[in-house]
Formats: structure tokens, C-alpha cells, sequence
């Protein structure tokens, strides 16, 4: 077999150049069509991860590429000092698609959901309340990699090393109202929640629970942030995720697939909320530069153009009622959960997620492991049925492989959910 050395070079060069705190498979890519990646080697791999959720438009896309080109040839950056064009462009476009009346731009979704933090604390602290600093998150969320945003996150093992944390927060169960009540007090000045837990395993919230929490904040005059940094954008079929559960929120954070692959966040909220900021009290270098704010206007429109929702919720269906095929005939799969696009398959005990993983590696498919037990795949929203049933088969193929040959019950390995369950996605309304 012949040595890739450009492989060989990139990974010398990463693990003695490169902070290793990341554990990549063994891979490079060196160019991306449509929902495919090839390696540096030329290996073609069907990419169901998406750069976790962030593709949207997947690898190469025509009208993306063209309008990266020509905006990167005009001005790619000349800071907030200035007013620009796209970035106004891109804040009409999300205003008048979502509930909100102001955006903040920024890089990522970890900066949209510290502009989140800061802003509700900021609308208490103008409205002379600055006592109401504390925010209510979920347990088992992620809310990004930040000092401020690992605090909100309620998982002790991304603050504990980093230790102490930035105060001020309230971990409650997910899908627990009761838990929301007997947290909030007079301190407590927003609920921040995931509409779907991505990184803890592709949780729904139920739609009564959300329904409640919106109701409990307007009667007790707290703020609900929804952090839609991985379910924004048409993920789930709508174009913003809170739009599947009949509410408003007061915040909202985009980022991931709102640029499809450049690098942009975004913190939207009312023109009251908006109060929270005065002029100085944020600002971002890069946060609205010209190139990104037109790679996510591009992102937009083609969503709109394309009729991608509708794709978005013909593909769904169709790998949810397929794995539900799978989950019926083979006793591998525990559960599949998730909604649109953004799909978490739990495998039951003694299958890890990180060996289905490097299964579905071997066989050109690419998803990402989530905890112990369970694959996530967030396919470019592109997609076609055709792929789509492609990565069905695959699939398949390797659980009537693990049938024959069922591998041994490995020890503390045991899946949070142990009864075959099945949540469906939900679509859009005529």
C-alpha cells in the first residue's frame, strides 16, 4: 500500500505543533462536493456529521463559493467603526424570519451565547435590578467552551478542570418543569435551554415542557433564551427550532450552519431585551464582518429559493421511519431521537458509540460518538433521498454483521435509556 505522506506530514506536524485537545480519526481532507469529502489520498467519504451541523449548504456549494469569491475580492473586513452593508442585510433577513427586532453579531456560538448571558443580566442591571443576575440552565446542556459559557453548561466535567467557575448559574433537570419552579426566585433573571440536547445525546424537550417555561417567564418576568447555535437554520425543518413549539423566546443564539462553513454567531432578541445593551457594553472584532454576513445572506436565500425545509422534512421522515426498520428487526438500537436533520441513534449495551463510529468510518461514512453509546448525524441539509437510503444500507449492512458476530457486553457501558423507544420528528405545517 502506498504511504499518503501528505497525511503523513499533516499529522507530524499537528502533534508537535498543534494543543492536542482534540482526538481525530485518521484522517485529512483535502476537498469537499455536495455531502462528500475526499481525503488527501482521494478517498471519497459521505459526510452525515456536516461539520457538525455547520454545512448546511454542503462542501463546494455554487452560489456559496461564488459569493465567498466575490465578497473576498471586494472587502473581507474593515471592523464595526463603519456601518456595513451585509451585516445590515443579514440582521433585516433574521428579523424578519424570527421573532426578534435587534441582532448582535459575533463569531461562534460559544461568543452568541455569552452575548445571550451578558445581555439578560445587562436588561436587569439598566432596569436599576442588578441583583437579578442569575440564570437557570439544564442539566446535561452545552452552551460552548467559554469560561462563561462552561458555567452555563450543565455538565461538571467541562468546568472542573477550569475551576473556579463564573457564578451565577442553577442546574435543573431537562424536561422537568417543577424543577424550573422551585429554582427561580427574585434573583433569578433568565432560563436559558436547548431546545434539543445535542451534545449529551440528541435530546428532544417536550413541547408542554417548553410551552410551560415560556408561560412561567412571562408571569414571573423572566427572559427565556433558546440557544439554537445546532438547531437554527433549518435543521429541524422549520427555519428556526422554536418554531416547532409554538413559542417566542425573549434571546435566541444562532451559529453553526448560519454561514454554511465561515465562521459567524449570532445573539437575537426583542427591541425591549435589547435595552440590555447600551453603546460600549459589547463589541466584537470580527463579529459581523462583511465576508461572513454574506456567506450567511447566501445561506438564507438559497434556503429560501430551494425549497431546502421541505427536503429537510422529506429526508427526515424517511431515515427516522428507516431507522425505526432497523430498530424493529435488529436488537442493536435502543433508541433513535432527534428532530429534522439532527438525529441521535442509541446502540444498547456493548456497542460503543465511538467503535459504530469507526465502523461507519471504514465503510466511507462519516458521524460523530456521543458519550458511550450513541451516534449523531447532522447531514448537510442537501441531502437527497438517494443518499440518504445509501447510508441506510450501510448501516444495515453493519448491523447484520454485528447479528452474526455480536460483540461481548462490555462493563460500564450501559446506555442512559435501556427500553426500544422512538421519538419522531416534527414537520412543518402545510
Amino acid at each position: 500500500m502506498a504511504i499518503d505522506t501528505d497525511f503523513q506530514l499533516t499529522k507530524e506536524y499537528d502533534k508537535k505543533y498543534c494543543m492536542q485537545v482534540f482526538a481525530p480519526l485518521e484522517v485529512a481532507f483535502r476537498k469537499g462536493k455536495g455531502i462528500y469529502l475526499y481525503d488527501t489520498a482521494g478517498k471519497k467519504y459521505m459526510d452525515m456529521i456536516g461539520g457538525i451541523a455547520v454545512n448546511t449548504l454542503g462542501h463546494s456549494h455554487k452560489a456559496l463559493t461564488a459569493v465567498i469569491a466575490k465578497q473576498s475580492k471586494e472587502l473581507i473586513h474593515c471592523s464595526n467603526y463603519y456601518y456595513i452593508p451585509e451585516r445590515s442585510e443579514l440582521a433585516f433577513r433574521l428579523c424578519t424570519l424570527s421573532f426578534a427586532d435587534k441582532v448582535f453579531f459575533s463569531n461562534s456560538g460559544a461568543e452568541a451565547n455569552e452575548g445571550a448571558i451578558k445581555l439578560a443580566r445587562g436588561y436587569f442591571y439598566h432596569k436599576g435590578k442588578p441583583e437579578k443576575n442569575e440564570i437557570i440552565t439544564a442539566k446535561m446542556s452545552f452552551h460552548g467552551r467559554t469560561m462563561g459559557t462552561i458555567a452555563a453548561t450543565g455538565q461538571d466535567k467541562f468546568r472542573t478542570p477550569f475551576l473556579p467557575s463564573v457564578p451565577g448559574f442553577k442546574y435543573v433537570e431537562f424536561n422537568n418543569f417543577d424543577a424550573i419552579k422551585e429554582a427561580a426566585d427574585d434573583k433569578t433573571c433568565a432560563i436559558m435551554l436547548e431546545l434539543v440536547q445535542g451534545e449529551s445525546g440528541v435530546h428532544p424537550a417536550d413541547v408542554e415542557y417548553i410551552q410551560n417555561v415560556r408561560n412561567f417567564c412571562n408571569a414571573k418576568g423572566i427572559l427565556l433564551i433558546i440557544d439554537e447555535v445546532q438547531t437554527g437554520v433549518g435543521r429541524t425543518g422549520r427555519m428556526f427550532c422554536y418554531e416547532n413549539y409554538n413559542i417566542k423566546p425573549d434571546i435566541m443564539t444562532l451559529a453553526k450552519g448560519l454561514a454554511g462553513g465561515v465562521p459567524i454567531g449570532a445573539t437575537l432578541c426583542t427591541e425591549e431585551v435589547a435595552s440590555g445593551f447600551a453603546v460600549g457594553d459589547h463589541g466584537s472584532t470580527f463579529g459581523g464582518n462583511p465576508l461572513a454576513c454574506a456567506a450567511a445572506n447566501c445561506v438564507i436565500n438559497e434556503i429560501g429559493e430551494k425549497n431546502i425545509l421541505a427536503n429537510v422534512n422529506a429526508v427526515s421522515s424517511y431515515l427516522f421511519d428507516e431507522l425505526s426498520n432497523l430498530q424493529s428487526k435488529y436488537n442493536t438500537i435502543v433508541s433513535v431521537r432527534g428532530k429534522g436533520l439532527l438525529i441521535g441513534i442509541e446502540f444498547r449495551e456493548g456497542i460503543s458509540a465511538a467503535g459504530m463510529r469507526q465502523q461507519l468510518f471504514s465503510k466511507g461514512v462519516l458521524v460523530s460518538a456521543i458519550g458511550r453509546s450513541t451516534i449523531r448525524i447532522a447531514p448537510p441539509l442537501i441531502i437527497t433521498l438517494a443518499e440518504a437510503k445509501k447510508f441506510i444500507a450501510i448501516l444495515k449492512d453493519i448491523l447484520k454483521a454485528q447479528k452474526k458476530n455480536p460483540l461481548p457486553t462490555q462493563s460500564g457501558s450501559v446506555a442512559d435509556s435501556t427500553q426500544p423507544t422512538m421519538v419522531m420528528p416534527m414537520k412543518a405545517p402545510n
